[in-house]
């Protein structure tokens, strides 16, 4: 009956109907691609999720006024960048470099709990560095 883009033009909608009972439905059709692996710090390999980036996201942005949507669309941007490197296997740290960006663009205070983790800050000389460098960035985009 209906066909649409769906997805970011990654995935086709179909709204169709059944020619015995008439009963209308929707079908996705998406791409099937092989899953991109990400190499873990300690060498092991682990398939793409975009669920557990989400909650990664979620945890950083976590009391903070980043909407659904806005994260939704970091996520999708994020898979979209990996995908694009036509890379079977990316290492975890292009992941988190990617998040860091994104974070950055999003929401200072999640970028700043996301770091700390993902940089391992070990004391609070190694945290006022990443915020100076965060102030400096702030500095330089405002003139």
């Amino acid at each position: 009956m209906d066909t649409r883009s769906a997805g970011d033009g990654h995935a086709v909608r179909r709204r169709r109907e059944c020619m015995r009972c008439g009963r209308r439905f929707t079908t996705f059709e998406k791409v099937e691609t092989r899953p991109v692996m990400i190499i873990k710090k300690d060498g092991h390999l682990e398939p793409f999720d975009t669920e557990k980036l989400r909650a990664g996201l979620m945890k950083a942005c976590e009391k903070r006024p980043a909407a659904q949507a806005r994260i939704d669309g970091v996520v999708a941007d994020i898979e979209k960048e990996i995908l694009n490197l036509l890379e079977p296997e990316v290492p975890s740290r292009t992941v988190g470099e990617l998040v860091m960006r994104a974070l950055k663009e999003l929401d200072e205070v999640a970028y700043v709990r996301f770091a700390s983790v993902y940089r391992q800050f070990t004391d609070i000389n190694t945290f006022m560095k990443e915020l100076a460098a965060l102030v400096k960035d702030q500095k330089k985009g405002n003139e």
